[in-house]
């Protein structure tokens, strides 16, 4: 499935016109996440397609979460964004995408998913890609809650 929906007026501000908003997002892509190649960004009217490769899926899910928490982009169609199959014997680590709600805290949703606030560091650390500051969130974004 390559459809996923985020919500558009809310993120970082990475473009000013849609004229601009491909290569904004590819640039920012190129910048937040390593392990993508051939990577192309198409924009039109709130929908970012990404083509490319990637090394493995984890980075694909990542490259995803960081267009989609772009403010202007509603949807992101990745049909084409290619990653390997995991190896049997590297099973992926199991990750919750979470949005985040108004009133939310790091620290808040760890003592929901872990019943332990003070867990809120590996929710940063697992979103050090689409976070700057474990103090700055806000609705309507999407982050990875790991396994525990």
């Amino acid at each position: 499935m390559g459809l996923f929906d985020f919500v558009k007026d809310v993120g970082r501000q990475v473009f000013d016109t849609d004229s601009e908003a491909a290569d904004n997002i590819k640039q920012h892509l190129e910048i937040k996440t390593s392990g993508l190649s051939n990577l192309e960004v198409e924009f039109d009217d709130g929908v970012a397609t990404i083509c490319g490769d990637c090394v493995n899926a984890d980075v694909r899910k990542s490259a995803i979460l960081i267009a989609g928490n772009i403010q202007g982009v509603e949807k992101i169609i990745a049909d084409d964004l290619r990653a390997p199959e995991p190896l049997p014997e590297e099973p992926e680590e199991e990750v919750e995408v979470y949005e985040i709600v108004s009133g939310d805290t790091l620290g808040g949703i760890a003592k929901r998913f872990y019943g332990n606030a003070s867990k809120y560091t590996k929710i940063f650390e697992a979103n050090r890609d689409i976070l700057s500051d474990p103090n700055k969130i806000y609705p309507g974004q999407k982050i990875r809650i790991p396994s525990e």
